[in-house]
């Protein structure tokens, strides 16, 4: 487990890294999607809006399933230094650096994924691919977006794991349980230890990995034939929803729902799923849209 890599009085962390390897990955398969299915819209400007917006809306959701812990973060954030005592507004640096070191920390995936799929809405209308307006252009950039999405998500998990913000599993005497580093926490405030610390867990970020690299096969492969529209967004979210349900089961996460049963993301995930079937079949008497690829002059301007 690597939460950063140090170099020198330089120190990044692998979860932002990793973050950034997704949105290159993600913007790749978007804009070869767009150019076989004659958009010309920039896909490196929809993915930098997406993901603002995804890390925004992730953070957002994290920190308001605990009200009081986000109230106690800011305050501390705040509090006068005991040194000095001086106020908050007089020690501009020192709370910028503490926003940064809490908002590096802490967020949650479906937070992200609300976020994102409304940007991604939003540029749609705004972008109208195919000529289409309205509803139908926001369904149709949300269907051009799953296979990325798909892709994207895998990628990303592994920055969970080298970070270790604690998106790991039970324990496991399986042979590739991976072992937390022991006093990892005075790295990263947000780690979770296992207990105890020096047991080997579960490497469910790898699981995911290999379920995004499937999801997003599986959709690009489907992509390639003409859909209703909305039909793709709703396999992927039906699709994704399973994945994360399952994973839930090996992942140390609180059990809160149906009597210590299930935990938030897996009720979050069964929502998922049922969502997407509704909307593959709302999306059935749908247009289908052709894929037409882009000109070869067209697609150099969208490079």
């Amino acid at each position: 487990m690597y939460p950063y890599l140090n170099l020198g009085s330089i120190h990044i962390g692998t979860f932002g890294l990793l973050l950034w390897v997704a949105a290159v990955c993600a913007t790749v398969v978007l804009h070869k999607n767009f150019v076989r299915n004659g958009v010309s819209t920039d896909a490196l400007n929809v993915v930098a809006l997406v993901v603002l917006a995804g890390i925004l809306g992730a953070k957002a959701w994290h920190e308001l399933e605990d009200p009081a812990q986000l109230a106690e973060a800011w305050r501390l954030i705040l509090l006068p230094l005991h040194a000095s005592n001086l106020p908050a507004w007089q020690r501009p640096v020192d709370v910028v650096m503490d926003f940064l070191h809490w908002f590096q920390a802490g967020f949650a995936w479906y937070g992200g994924l609300l976020a994102a799929i409304a940007t991604l809405m939003a540029c749609g209308v705004s972008t109208r691919p195919n000529g289409l307006t309205g509803l139908r252009a926001a369904l149709r950039m949300l269907d051009l977006a799953a296979p990325a999405a798909a892709l994207g998500y895998g990628v990303g998990r592994i920055g969970c794991l080298t970070s270790g913000d604690g998106d790991y599993g039970v324990n496991t005497t399986l042979p590739w349980g991976v072992h937390m580093m022991n006093g990892a926490d005075q790295y990263h405030r947000a780690l979770v230890v296992p207990t105890p610390p020096t047991a080997a867990v579960q490497p469910t970020p790898v699981y995911e990995l290999f379920f995004g690299l499937l999801l997003f096969w599986l959709l690009w492969t489907l992509a390639s034939k003409a859909r209703p529209l909305g039909w793709m967004t709703g396999l992927y979210l039906a699709l994704a929803g399973v994945g994360r349900f399952l994973v839930e089961f090996v992942r140390v996460n609180p059990r809160l729902y149906f009597h210590g049963t299930m935990s938030n993301a897996q009720v979050a995930s069964l929502a998922s799923v049922l969502f997407g079937l509704i909307v593959m079949l709302a999306s059935r008497k749908n247009l289908a849209i052709e894929p037409v690829p882009l000109p070869p002059e067209a697609r150099e301007a969208t490079a």
